[in-house]
Formats: C-alpha cells, sequence, structure tokens
C-alpha cells in the first residue's frame, strides 16, 4: 500500500484511491515534528484499528487487532509526556488528542507506526490513516473517503504497512 502524498493517490489491492496528506505536505522523517502538519515519508507499520462503536458496525473478516472506542480515549501530543505519542484517557494531566469526535474523522482510525518504538518526544505523534472530510487535508496523517476505508479493511493483516512517499 501506498499514499503517494504528490498525486493525491492511495494506491492499494490494485486500485488507486483519492487521498489526502498533511497541510503541510510531505516531510522526512527525521525532520517530523510535533504540530508541523506534515505527513512524514517513510514505511509504517499498521499496529492496529479503532472503530466508534455508535456509528460503524464491525467489519467481517477483519485480521487487524482492533477495539472499539471509547468517549475518553485520546492520543498523547505533550512532548514533555511520559506516555508521548501513545494512547490515554482523558482527563489526561498532558496535552492530548481527543479521538472521539463530532466530525467523524476518526470513526476509524488505522494505528500507524510513526514514532513509536520507542517514541522520541517532538518527533511527531498519532500518524493514522482514517476518514476524509471531502479531500481536505489533514494534521499529517493519511486519510480516505470512509466508505474506501471500510471496504479494505478485511484486507489488512497484522505485518502489512503503509508507505507514504
Amino acid at each position: 500500500m501506498v499514499a503517494d502524498g504528490t498525486a493525491g493517490l492511495l494506491h492499494v489491492e490494485g486500485q488507486s484511491i483519492p487521498c489526502s496528506i498533511g497541510k503541510s505536505g510531505l516531510v522526512a522523517a527525521a525532520a517530523k515534528r510535533e504540530g508541523d502538519g506534515a505527513s512524514p515519508i517513510g514505511l509504517w507499520p499498521i499496529r492496529g484499528l479503532l472503530l466508534r462503536p455508535d456509528r460503524v458496525a464491525l467489519p467481517a473478516g477483519l485480521r487487524l487487532p482492533w477495539r472499539w472506542l471509547r468517549p475518553d480515549d485520546g492520543w498523547s501530543d505533550g512532548v514533555s509526556d511520559p506516555a508521548y505519542n501513545r494512547p490515554v484517557r482523558h482527563p489526561h494531566p498532558f496535552s492530548a488528542e481527543r479521538l472521539w469526535r463530532e466530525d467523524g474523522l476518526y470513526d476509524v482510525i488505522v494505528v500507524l507506526g510513526h514514532n513509536d518504538a520507542p517514541p522520541v518526544p517532538a518527533a511527531g505523534s498519532a500518524i493514522f490513516w482514517h476518514c476524509w472530510r471531502d479531500g481536505a487535508p489533514t494534521e499529517g496523517c493519511v486519510a480516505v473517503a470512509r466508505a474506501e476505508l471500510l471496504k479494505l479493511l478485511p484486507a489488512l493483516a497484522p505485518g502489512d504497512a503503509l508507505e507514504i512517499r
């Protein structure tokens, strides 16, 4: 699977699907910084899946590890947080993105293994593959139409990766 940020296409399963990337474009992984709005270039392993239970039915045939999203779920983006670039629960004493959103962007979240083994503070957090809003750029993630993402989920398996280039 390849997210071609220049062309705005995700190539997967023999098809090309429109996608969006970070509002600041692409950045070399070594230059990625927290809050820069850029998508990191590289091959990122797929770690798992989060699904919002009140908006998404469990797709048949899922092979990825997954869990239901909870209203208090967050993802730390606080550079001084010992849990930086890890899932957290709100309230959280450091800065953390709320994953339970009203805009539908995080109804389906494929967690990508960027800066997580181990996390380096300030080198970028919460790089996801998620639903888009009419092709609008992301804060550094890769996004596609919700229907397309749901259709692809059963084809994803442990060991798969998404290349951003």
